[in-house]
């Protein structure tokens, strides 16, 4: 299978393939995608809570989003940006929320389309906005089957302890009497993932619809080739040396390898409109299945096509 980087074509005539990552606005590309014709869409789709480009998807212009602290500079690496507060530094920063649900409103729909009856859909979504995106999913028609948890075997601490920040300003009896104290989060261990069905057709059954579309069940057997239980629960990494430092949000092939044989047969079609760097795309391929995405920008489109055309079928 041949895997190239193609700009997007507006013209009505045009039409995607399969085996392609195509550099362009998902909103759009997704629109030529023939209906009821993917049989999983698996995505780690913007959070919407960063400040990088493609994640920023509200109108809120505070500036005041990055800066600095003494913690920071003592983490080093692992601590580069500070991020806002969950109540925001402005009134504005209460809407982003909703902005977000709007968001994912906007391509929910056109998912639904294209999608076979009764097919799934994995979504990343992030913790802290993950309700909006089932909102909106199930606004389009989606069903919530369940929420998956993939346990990562890293992630970096970044809450800063109240007792520094009162001894920084020299207040010493509040530094005692607040000791083993944080601002922040606990460690970022686990991170949701979400999955939704299409519902199949109104007076039939997921085992008729199973043998029309090929597609409802779950392969537990192929599952367990991943797990040790037939359970909500992936634990995984990147795999140190083969993969990381094409994205920041990298996702492991070896998860969505487990997603895909999860609900997946060979040569049916998986579909990730916000592809990244491909891990997606990467794992159908090494699983014989075909393959599409929509990547908006084009450093990751070529890292994704690289790593595409480094695998051998």
């Amino acid at each position: 299978m041949e895997s190239n980087a193609s700009v997007i074509n507006t013209s009505p005539t045009f039409r995607l393939r399969e085996n392609n990552i195509y550099l362009g606005d998902s909103l759009s590309l997704i629109t030529k995608v023939e209906g009821e014709s993917v049989h999983l869409i698996l995505s780690d789709i913007p959070y919407g809570i960063g400040t990088d480009d493609w994640d920023v998807l509200h109108n809120n212009t505070n500036s005041a989003y990055l800066g600095s602290s003494p913690a920071q500079k003592t983490a080093g690496a692992v601590f580069k940006k500070r991020g806002k507060p969950i109540n925001g530094w402005s009134e504005a920063d209460r809407d982003i929320p909703k902005q977000y649900q709007e968001w994912c409103s906007q391509w929910a729909p056109e998912w639904y389309r294209v999608l076979k009856p009764s097919a799934s859909v994995f979504i990343f979504a992030g913790r802290r906005l993950a309700h909006r995106c089932i909102c909106a999913m199930e606004d389009a028609g989606f069903s919530l089957k369940d929420c998956l948890a993939w346990i990562r075997t890293q992630a970096p601490h970044r809450a800063q302890r109240l007792s520094a920040i009162y001894s920084r300003r020299g207040d010493h009896t509040s530094e005692e009497n607040w000791g083993g104290w944080r601002v922040g989060n606990l460690r970022p261990n686990y991170e949701p993932v979400l999955w939704f069905t299409k519902p199949y057709k109104i007076g039939t059954t997921i085992a008729d619809n199973v043998l029309k579309h090929e597609v409802g069940g779950y392969n537990e057997e192929a599952y367990l080739k991943y797990v040790d239980e037939p359970e909500n629960i992936i634990r995984c990494g990147l795999d140190k040396g083969k993969e990381g430092g094409f994205h920041p949000t990298q996702k492991p092939v070896f998860l969505m390898q487990a997603l895909i044989e999860l609900t997946t047969q060979e040569d049916q079609l998986v579909l990730d409109p916000f592809a990244g760097s491909g891990s997606t795309l990467v794992a159908a391929k090494q699983l014989g299945r075909r393959y599409l995405g929509f990547e908006a920008t084009s450093e990751y489109v070529e890292a994704c096509k690289n790593r595409l055309a480094s695998i051998l079928c």
